[in-house]
């Protein structure tokens, strides 16, 4: 591997559908991390980000790599794909790391790791908002609880009620109806949240399973997710203090190492 000059550094941007994150770093480890929401101007908010950061190279990875890769050529900008920028975040947040789940506003991705930290095997769905950030806040919305608070609204419920729909628009249909019904909103939300955990460790058994698994994106911070698939799984998982910034980072550590995680 090649690593930086102590004081040089290298810069990481995740550019999602919902949000774009970026991390800087140098030799001794992160120096800042920045957040915005994507916006139809992806570009312009990725310029805004990276001015003035002073990093020697970016490395872009989300749906946006490529675009952004193409209209910073004069950064020294270069990409790398989603599956090995969380493998590498996820193993330099927890090294023991052997499951990484990413939730994030329209994809969930799951990838299982070796013991030295090669992609096994990974599975994503992006063709779909179901499962994902944005069917939470579309729900969210339905139901009228601020996003932020929507974990803990749903865990303030008094039964588990099944929603059979997946689908934003059928689901959002299925959750009127049982408001019609006398449902407390608080049931139906923990209903959705309980819908997203089962489709989602769905995926994480058809990937294979192997403690720890860590959680990264935005969805990581819903508290009401974090229990149910502690519940599904039967284990605890780790969640990052930042686990919006796991993509960023990778993308960073790519380019301070010079090296992938092979796949």
């Amino acid at each position: 591997m090649q690593y930086l000059p102590e004081d040089e550094t290298i810069a990481g941007i995740d550019i999602g559908s919902r949000s774009i994150e970026l991390v800087v770093l140098n030799s001794n480890g992160p120096l800042r991390s920045a957040k915005t929401p994507t916006t139809f101007d992806p570009l312009g908010q990725c310029k805004r980000l990276i001015e003035g950061i002073g990093a020697i190279r970016v490395i872009a990875t989300g749906y946006g790599r490529k675009l952004f890769a193409e209209s910073f050529k004069e950064i020294g900008a270069a990409t790398v794909t989603e599956i090995q920028a969380y493998a590498l975040g996820a193993r330099f947040l927890c090294p023991e790391a052997k499951t990484v789940l990413d939730i994030g506003g329209q994809d969930t991705k799951v990838i299982s790791l070796s013991d030295d930290g090669r992609v096994l095997k990974f599975e994503m769905n992006d063709r779909c908002a179901a499962g994902t950030g944005k069917f939470l806040e579309f729900m969210a919305v339905a139901l009228q609880v601020p996003l932020e608070s929507f974990g803990e609204f749903a865990l303030r419920s008094d039964r588990r009620i099944q929603i059979s729909s997946m689908c934003t628009v059928f689901a959002e249909s299925e959750a009127t109806s049982l408001m019609a019904r006398g449902e407390p909103p608080e049931n139906i939300a923990m209903g959705l949240h309980m819908a997203i955990v089962q489709r989602t460790t769905a995926m994480v058994g058809r990937v294979g399973l192997s403690a720890p698994l860590v959680f990264a994106g935005g969805v990581a911070r819903n508290p009401c997710v974090v229990r149910l698939l502690e519940e599904q799984l039967g284990q605890p998982v780790v969640v990052p203090d930042d686990p919006d910034m796991v993509g960023a980072l990778g993308a960073a550590l790519y380019g301070r190492n010079g090296a992938a995680v092979p796949i």
